[in-house]
C-alpha cells in the first residue's frame, strides 16, 4: 500500500508538491490569513453606544467616519510614515560603506567577523535591545552621563527622534545583509572595465554599482519599511509620540474594536503600495 502510494506521488510531482505545501499553506490560511479576515471585518461592524459591546454583521462605516473627521489620525499616519521612510534612508545610507567593504574590501576572515558582528544583534531579545536604548537615552542615562561635562544633558523619552534612532539600530541588518549580498553578485568584470574606460571610484560607483544594487537596496527597504510602520512598543518606551500601532492597541485595549480595526486599514494599504512599487525595482528578485 504504502509503495503504491510513493509511486504514485512519484508520478505526479505537481500532486506532490501540493501535498508538502497543504499543511502550512492551510495554516496560513486558517490562522493568519482568518483571523486578520476577522479583524478586518470589525471595522464595519457597529458599537453599541449604551453598552460598548460590539454588534457583528450589523455593517456600518462609522469607525471610517470617526476616522477622517479626526485630523489627529491623519496626523498619527503621516508621522508613522515619516519615521518609517527616514529609518529606511538611514539604513540604506549606514549598510552601503558597510556592505561595500565587507563584499570588496574586507579579507574572508575578517567578512566572516563582520557578517558574525552584523548579525550578532538579532540574537538578542528586542526588548531588552530596547529597554538598553531607554537606559542611554533618559536625560540622566548613559549619554547624559558622557555628555555631562560638556553642560549638556540626555534628550530624555520625550523626543520624537529617539524612535528614529532605535528603529534605525534595531533594523539596521535588514538592510546590511540584502545589500552585502548584492554587491556579492556584481562581477568584478564590471568593474575592470569602467577602470578602463577611466571610471574612478566614485564614477564607478555612481554608474556601475549602484544601478546593480537598486534591488538590493528595495529588498531591505521592504524589512526595514515594513518593520517600522508595524511598530508601536519603541515609541511608547523611548519616546511621547504615537505610532499607527500604538493607536490600533490603545483603541483595541479600551474595547473600540470597529476604530482599531479601521485604522488597521492603513499601514496594509501603505505596504501594498510600498511593495509594488519595490517589485517594478526588482526587490522581490534579491529577497
Amino acid at each position: 500500500m504504502i509503495r503504491r502510494i510513493t509511486g504514485w506521488f512519484n508520478r505526479h510531482p505537481r500532486a506532490t508538491l501540493g501535498a508538502l505545501l497543504a499543511g502550512p499553506l492551510g495554516w496560513i490560511s486558517i490562522v493568519y490569513l482568518g483571523s486578520l479576515l476577522i479583524l478586518l471585518m470589525h471595522a464595519f461592524w457597529s458599537k453599541d453606544s449604551f453598552t460598548g459591546k460590539v454588534e457583528p454583521f450589523n455593517w456600518t462605516l462609522d469607525a471610517f467616519a470617526q476616522i477622517f473627521s479626526n485630523p489627529v489620525y491623519f496626523t498619527i499616519a503621516a508621522r508613522t510614515i515619516g519615521i518609517a521612510l527616514l529609518v529606511t534612508i538611514a539604513a540604506a545610507a549606514i549598510a552601503l560603506p558597510v556592505a561595500y567593504y565587507m563584499a570588496r574590501i574586507a579579507s574572508p576572515r575578517k567578512r566572516a567577523l563582520l557578517l558574525v558582528a552584523v548579525t550578532m544583534p538579532l540574537w538578542a531579545s528586542y526588548l531588552v535591545k530596547i529597554y538598553a536604548w531607554r537606559t542611554i537615552l533618559q536625560t540622566n542615562g548613559l549619554l547624559g552621563w558622557a555628555i555631562s561635562p560638556f553642560g549638556l544633558e540626555g534628550p530624555g523619552l520625550t523626543e520624537i527622534a529617539n524612535s528614529w534612532l532605535v528603529l534605525t539600530y534595531l533594523w539596521l541588518p535588514y538592510m546590511i545583509l540584502p545589500v552585502y549580498a548584492g554587491l556579492e553578485r556584481i562581477p568584478n568584470s564590471l568593474l575592470e572595465a569602467s577602470a578602463d574606460l577611466g571610471g574612478r571610484g566614485w564614477i564607478t560607483f555612481r554608474r556601475v554599482i549602484f544601478p546593480q544594487l537598486i534591488p538590493a537596496l528595495a529588498a531591505g527597504s521592504i524589512f526595514t519599511f515594513s518593520l517600522s510602520i508595524g511598530d508601536y512598543i519603541v515609541p511608547d518606551l523611548v519616546s511621547d509620540a504615537k505610532f499607527i500601532g500604538n493607536v490600533i492597541y490603545d483603541n483595541s485595549a479600551l474595547g473600540s474594536f470597529p476604530v482599531a480595526a479601521a485604522f488597521s486599514f492603513v499601514p496594509i494599504i501603505v505596504m501594498i503600495g510600498y511593495l509594488l512599487f519595490a517589485r517594478r525595482l526588482g526587490a522581490f528578485e534579491s529577497l
